[in-house]
């Protein structure tokens, strides 16, 4: 058997790139070897049946939304499976956090129940639907004590005043007792719609609280007053 032999002369440059080589292979190594930063966990997302079917129902009804992450608050207070509405087909204010049924009940309401009685009885294409908001962490009635209201979980909307291509403002307050007769047509009417709908629905003849606003929510019902 034959050796193969490098001339002395190859001997040391040749060493050098090998000892070259196996230190740029330990720096790898040793960078390898440092574990790596885990991202932080993503905010889970409600995926049950009943959740997928809602969203795509939306979707189904061109009405452009945002799913958000799943929410718990302290006290009970929670956002679970809930999305925000970005186009409904008519503008709305103070829109946040609500459940796929409640937006999906809403965005139907406002297309079906709202728009026709506003050209029927007020003469008029509704432009715009004011509201007070969704989620708010609190009791019913904003009471100290007692059970939580569905606004705490993102399951109710208060609606206080509708706008018309003609200038035109219908508010709950003032328009729901001293309106014109045909503002209170109009409110009574989309009161009427709103009941077919929501589990939960609340006027000023509820209580004093609601003076100013329609309550709907997706809770216990149905309950229409």
């Amino acid at each position: 058997m034959f050796e193969r032999r490098f001339p002395l002369s190859l001997a040391g440059p040749l060493v050098a790139v090998m000892a070259l080589a196996a230190c740029v292979g330990g720096s790898d190594d040793r960078r390898a070897s440092t574990p790596a930063k885990r991202p932080a966990p993503a905010r889970h997302f409600v995926q049950d049946q009943d959740t997928r079917q809602c969203l795509a129902d939306l979707g189904a009804a061109s009405v452009r939304y945002t799913a958000l992450p799943d929410q718990r608050f302290g006290g009970g207070c929670t956002s679970l499976g809930a999305v925000k509405l970005i186009d409904i087909g008519t503008p709305v204010t103070n829109l946040g956090a609500m459940t796929c049924p409640l937006a999906k009940t809403f965005a139907a309401w406002a297309r079906h129940g709202v728009a026709p009685a506003a050209r029927y009885y007020l003469g008029s294409d509704l432009v715009k639907i004011e509201t007070m908001g969704t989620y708010s962490c609190r009791n019913i009635n904003g009471a100290a004590s007692g059970k939580l209201s569905e606004h705490a979980h993102s399951n109710a909307v208060d609606v206080s005043a509708f706008v018309l291509a003609d200038g035109r403002r219908i508010a709950v307050r003032g328009g729901w007792r001293d309106g014109t007769r045909k503002e209170r047509d109009f409110l009574r009417r989309i009161h009427d719609s709103a009941c077919k709908r929501f589990a939960t629905v609340l006027s000023p003849d509820y209580n004093s609280a609601h003076y100013d606003h329609l309550h709907f929510d997706m809770g216990r019902g149905p309950f229409c007053r």
